[in-house]
């Protein structure tokens, strides 16, 4: 009960303080039309109540500490300070009696923070350092403004300058004065003097730069009153993002360049680790991909699509395209190269790689298959809710719904896991004898048979289109009909006093394809994800193209690939990134289920246990980096695509 009281406060004190927040910030832009004095008392005001905040619980000044009257005595004087010193500049008139008001206001700030500051955090400055990035950011900043001029003037030539490289180099050079005077310098060891020059020189600059604004006229400032408005609604969600995310981000780059301690500086040596590392990256196997089942069978396939594609390619003029024979074996041909790759190949970068494949693909195969088979469906609703609920389970809950079912006993015990006591039921069915085991093999070779004369009654009409599907699945039939004839195909096998004894596959103990069934958790969440959105794309296809379609004698199988699909692509595009993204920062699955045991580790859980089980802070820095990296393209072109629409 104390715990829920205490978030109920937290709760109110939270919207109140958004709401008191909001509403002054309101007031306080109220005041620019007509009492401009008092606007720019309370803004310099509010700025320097943050500064001393920021000051204050940094415990960078003098009588930094707990306490509700030490957290408020400092960005109250700041703020009165402030707001004094934004009244001085507004009653001063004359440029330079501004810019010569500002730089002494600024010098003055400067000072009195300089003489707060903590011996112990006092910085050892370096005259050298603090001028070459002074200057290198001043520079910087006047470049900045000149483009943002050169933007405005070929976007509108009646635009007044809002800004001048010169103004952009004040900004600039302060922001440099602070990362060389404070950034670059040893804390602790300087004096109070060194102190006072490292803050006077940013503050001169500051001030220097509000003294070059003129005060504005009555319609500029109704323009200020009227622009305030959108600002105060933005800047909310602004400052949480900078805070939430723009600043953990440049902490994590930083301090990925550092030791495992956080106390040297390394440079790139916890990448280099990283990708040298052979648990991250090991090719030393590569050659048994080309041993590989898999291989040979995707191979197979691809020789069917070459075959399909040749034959294509007279017809329509095309080899490969969306609706194509020759996709379907040319995609499962080069899904099975690459998963005779990833079996063969072994690491944590691997690990993710196969993770993004398989998942993406899966997940947004099968949404979409969902979607148009049910779709105008009788149960459509119930049908879709069933393959939905997945989703609605966390990921934590979902990992140990399937840990139960992937569990496997020792072979003198009965299989408590649900498919491994189905797999050992069937691998008695395959090596046992009599009637059961010769039923099977009969459903098989029906099933072979059948899909025999599919082929050739494809070839023989010269319907193309309808063999290389059955192609594909008769060769997988014919590999489980020797299986089945031969050694088993479920959990039996012979040992080496004859029996035939009980067998479990060890789904989370036996790698590498103990990956493959953790990517299956995913791809059973993930599915209802594509299946609800696609769904959605495709009730908004026009079904005026359909029904001209249906009327041009085209089939289902034409309208889906035609019509519906280069429809709806743009909606399988954000899908597809999406995923990509989730799959990239794949770590409940791995946490729960293996904990990175097995061969199973991926770059997230391998970040959290660098970071927070061996403490070495460089490392998980640097394994977070590397997932920020991978997934920034993947925002990019989504960012780009909707600007594109827009």
């Amino acid at each position: 009960m104390d715990k829920v009281i205490s978030t109920l406060i937290t709760v109110v004190v939270a919207v109140g303080a958004s709401a008191i927040l909001w509403i002054g910030a309101n007031l306080v832009f109220n005041q620019a039309r007509n009492r401009y004095q008092r606007f720019t008392a309370l803004i310099f005001g509010a700025v320097g109540f943050l500064v001393g905040v920021v000051l204050h619980g940094n415990h960078v000044t003098v009588g930094s500490g707990d306490g509700f009257l030490r957290w408020i005595w400092l960005p109250a004087a700041a703020a009165v300070v402030f707001a004094f010193v934004g009244i001085g500049l507004e009653q001063t008139s004359g440029a330079t009696p501004r810019r010569v008001a500002g730089i002494v206001a600024g010098v003055v700030i400067g000072v009195g923070v300089g003489l707060l500051v903590r011996a112990e955090r006092r910085p050892e400055l370096d005259v050298v350092a603090l001028a070459v990035w002074t200057l290198a950011v001043a520079l910087v900043g006047a470049g900045i403004s000149a483009i943002l001029n050169a933007r405005r003037r070929s976007a509108d030539h009646d635009t007044p300058r809002r800004s001048d490289p010169a103004n952009g180099a004040l900004i600039g050079g302060a922001v440099g004065a602070v990362l060389g005077g404070w950034g670059s310098a040893t804390i602790g060891t300087g004096s109070a003097a060194e102190a006072i020059v490292a803050s006077a020189l940013p503050a001169a600059l500051v001030g220097l730069r509000l003294g070059m604004t003129r005060s504005p006229d009555l319609p500029a400032r109704a323009r200020l009153s009227g622009r305030a408005r959108s600002w105060i609604f933005l800047l909310p969600a602004m400052l949480f993002i900078f805070a939430s995310l723009v600043v953990p981000t440049i902490r994590t780059i930083y301090l990925s360049l550092l030791d495992k301690r956080s106390k040297e500086f390394v440079r790139l040596s916890n990448y280099a680790d990283t990708f040298t590392d052979p648990n991250s990256w090991n090719m030393d196997d590569w050659t048994n991909m080309f041993t590989s089942r898999l291989f040979f069978i995707g191979i197979a396939a691809l020789l069917i699509a070459i075959v399909t594609g040749i034959v294509a390619k007279k017809r329509t003029g095309r080899a490969v395209e969306i609706g194509n024979p020759t996709m379907a074996p040319l995609v499962i041909g080069v899904l099975l190269v690459l998963f005779a790759a990833f079996t063969s190949f072994r690491g944590t970068i691997v690990n993710n790689l196969w993770w993004v494949v398989t998942v993406v693909f899966a997940s947004t195969a099968m949404g979409l298959a969902v979607a148009v088979l049910a779709d105008n469906v009788k149960h459509e609703k119930l049908a879709k809710s069933l393959i939905f609920m997945p989703l609605a389970i966390s990921l934590v809950g979902a990992s140990i719904i399937w840990r139960f079912m992937y569990v496997t006993t020792d072979e003198s015990k009965e299989q408590r896991g649900v498919i491994n006591a189905i797999w050992v039921s069937l691998g008695k069915l395959s090596t046992g004898s009599g009637l059961p085991t010769l039923i099977g093999a009969v459903v098989l070779g029906v099933l072979i048979v059948g899909l025999g004369a599919v082929i050739v009654r494809a070839l023989i009409r010269r319907d193309y289109a309808q063999a290389p599907l059955p192609a594909v699945a008769a060769v997988f039939l014919v590999w489980v009909f020797v299986r089945y004839l031969g050694s088993g195909i479920g959990g039996y096998e012979t040992n080496n006093a004859g029996e035939i004894v009980a067998r479990g596959i060890g789904f989370v103990q036996e790698p590498p394809w103990n990956n493959f069934w953790l990517m299956i958790i995913l791809i059973w969440i993930q599915t209802g994800f594509a299946m609800v959105i696609l769904s959605a794309a495709i009730k908004a296809v026009p079904g005026e193209l359909i029904e001209a379609a249906r009327v041009d004698g085209a089939t289902p199988s034409q309208i889906f690939w035609r019509i519906t699909l280069p429809q709806i692509s743009t909606t399988i595009g954000v899908v597809v990134t999406t995923l990509i993204v989730l799959v990239m920062k794949v770590f409940d699955i791995v946490k729960v289920v293996t904990n990175g045991q097995f061969g199973t580790q991926v770059l997230a859980n391998e970040m959290a246990q660098q970071a927070f089980t061996n403490n070495d802070t460089g490392r998980g820095a640097a394994l977070a980096v590397i997932l920020f990296l991978s997934v920034l393209p993947v925002m990019y072109f989504n960012i780009r695509r909707m600007q594109r629409e827009a």
